[in-house]
């Protein structure tokens, strides 16, 4: 009877530290979050048609040559094939950067085949003007944003891939660059979803 006397006290202090800590928190932190901010709450999640297509803050894969590339991503959720899902090649979805050494053989062959990807089809510019971050991975290797050099130097080979004028890319890109934070923090950036949706308004690939 002492025994059980001596686990009352604690048992109920975890027990009530697990209802307020593991459903009462999260459940008010989820309300406030879906009220104030929904969208954000949401995962900023871009919407055509009933569809979502993407999100803001995840980067994407882009092998249509009338799109802007993105960085590298390690997000393969738009990238497999049906072959690929059946034979167990694709594994899922995967959001983690796979943190290569400078040193590994295998970022090496990766960079080495994306210079010659980007080189194929923008044969006007030099390897060594091929910005950085089109060929590197953020750090969480989800990031969709690129330098303003990076979508710049991308504007000849979509000008001949869409037909589009230079005028109307350099609108699009500058539509969707965001500055710093407050001015000071951060890097100015462009985001590549949202370029690509307004390409693919102007080629009417959507509505």
């Amino acid at each position: 009877m002492k025994s059980l006397k001596g686990i009352k006290k604690p048992l109920l202090i975890t027990v009530t530290m697990l209802l307020i800590c593991g459903l009462a928190y999260p459940l008010l932190l989820t309300g406030i979050s879906q009220l104030l901010f929904p969208y954000q709450a949401n995962g900023s999640l871009l919407v055509f048609d009933g569809q979502a297509i993407g999100s803001e803050l995840v980067g994407q894969d882009f092998t249509d040559q009338r799109f802007m590339k993105n960085r590298p991503s390690a997000v393969g959720y738009n990238t497999y094939t049906q072959e690929e899902k059946a034979d167990g090649t694709y594994t899922g979805i995967s959001s983690g950067s796979k943190n290569y050494a400078a040193t590994n053989p295998k970022l090496t062959k990766r960079v080495e085949a994306d210079i010659a990807e980007f080189l194929a089809v923008s044969p006007s510019i030099s390897k060594e003007d091929i910005p950085t971050d089109l060929l590197t991975a953020s750090g969480s290797g989800l990031d969709p944003h690129i330098s303003p050099e990076s979508a710049s130097i991308q504007i000849p080979a979509l000008v001949e891939s869409t037909g589009l004028s230079q005028e109307q890319l350099e609108g699009i890109i500058q539509q969707h660059t965001q500055g710093r934070l407050f001015g000071i923090f951060g890097e100015i950036t462009v985001n590549v979803l949202e370029v690509n949706l307004d390409i693919a308004k102007e080629l009417e690939l959507i509505k």
